[in-house]
C-alpha cells in the first residue's frame, strides 16, 4: 500500500486519532464535575449526568436514582452556558475526528494527503483545539446554577467549586484539545508528500 503521508505524517496520524479520542470520549463521558447529593455520588458533564433525585410516590420521599443519561430535552441542560459548551465542545470534536480519520485514510492511500491539504487540515485541528479549549473555559460559568449548587453544599458559584472537584473527563477533554492545537496543527505543516509534477 502505498501512503500520501511523510514519517512526519504518519505520527501526525497517530496522534491526531489520540488527540481526537481523548477529546471525544471525555466529551461524551459525564465525569466533568463530581460531587454529592444525599450521600450518594453525583458527576455531571456538559450534556450528561449520573446520579439524580426522583420523587418516589411510594414511600413519599425524594430519593437518588444511581443511573447516568442525557438530560431530557437541550433546554434541560442547568445552564445557558452548559448549553453553549456543548455546541461548541461537540463541534471541536467533531472537526479532530473528520482530521483524523482522513489522516488515518492517508497511511494507506497515495496521493490523499498533499502538504497543501495536510496544512489545511492543520488549520482545521486548530480551530477544533480551540472550539474544545472555549468549551472547557466556559463550563466553570455553569457552576452557579441550581443543580450544582444542591450538588455541591450550596457553596459554588461561577469559578468556584465548593465542595465539588473537576473530573478526570474534563482534563482528558482539555488535554485532547491542547495536544491538536500545539503538536497536530504543528505537525500537519510537514504530513504530506510534495506532489508529483506531471508533463503534459
Amino acid at each position: 500500500m502505498a501512503s500520501s503521508l511523510t514519517c512526519t505524517g504518519m505520527i501526525w496520524a497517530l496522534v491526531s486519532l489520540l488527540s481526537a479520542a481523548a477529546s471525544c470520549v471525555g466529551f461524551f463521558m459525564p465525569y466533568w464535575l463530581l460531587g454529592s447529593q444525599m450521600d450518594k455520588p453525583v458527576s455531571f458533564g456538559t450534556f450528561r449526568r449520573c446520579s439524580y433525585p426522583i420523587r418516589d410516590e411510594e414511600r413519599q420521599a425524594t430519593i437518588m436514582l444511581e443511573q447516568c443519561g442525557r438530560y431530557a430535552s437541550f433546554q434541560g441542560i442547568p445552564s445557558m452556558e452548559w448549553r453553549i459548551c456543548t455546541v461548541v465542545t461537540g463541534v471541536g470534536c467533531g472537526l479532530l475526528l473528520l482530521v483524523a480519520l482522513t489522516a488515518v485514510m492517508g497511511c494507506c492511500i497515495s496521493e490523499l494527503i498533499s502538504r497543501t491539504i495536510g496544512r489545511a487540515a492543520g488549520g482545521m485541528q486548530f480551530l477544533g483545539g480551540l472550539l474544545i479549549g472555549s468549551g472547557c473555559a466556559l463550563y466553570p460559568l455553569g457552576w452557579d446554577s441550581e443543580e450544582v449548587r444542591q450538588t455541591c453544599n450550596n457553596s459554588s458559584d461561577q469559578f468556584e467549586l465548593g465542595s465539588c472537584q473537576i473530573g478526570w473527563a474534563y482534563y482528558c477533554t482539555g488535554a485532547g484539545a491542547t495536544s491538536a492545537l500545539l503538536l497536530c496543527t504543528w505537525l500537519a505543516c510537514f504530513a504530506g508528500k510534495k506532489q508529483k509534477q506531471y508533463p503534459y
